[in-house]
């Protein structure tokens, strides 16, 4: 799992009959090694929220017992961020 901020939406007209309905955001991660990537929404997040995703195979997990094939599929809302001293 991972942290990122939401920065954007997409609008696909024709697309995998199995991604009907769902939203796709735009994610830049927090931690800034890879660029800004297309992930699915399973939570109702919006643009300028932190949120936690998840990639790879079990991305689509979170549609389970359906088939929707993504790389990546926003999970969780971050409320606030807490670091402890080091």
């Amino acid at each position: 799992m991972n942290i990122g901020r939401v920065i954007g939406n997409t609008v696909s007209t024709v697309k995998d009959p199995n991604l009907k309905g769902q939203k796709i955001l735009v994610v830049e991660p927090l931690d800034n090694r890879e660029a800004p990537f297309l992930a699915l929404d399973v939570v109702g997040s919006g643009a300028g929220e932190t949120v936690l995703y998840t990639t790879g195979r079990e991305a689509s997990f979170a549609f389970l017992p359906e088939f929707v094939p993504c790389n990546a599929t926003i999970v969780g809302i971050v409320d606030y961020i807490r670091e402890e001293d080091k």
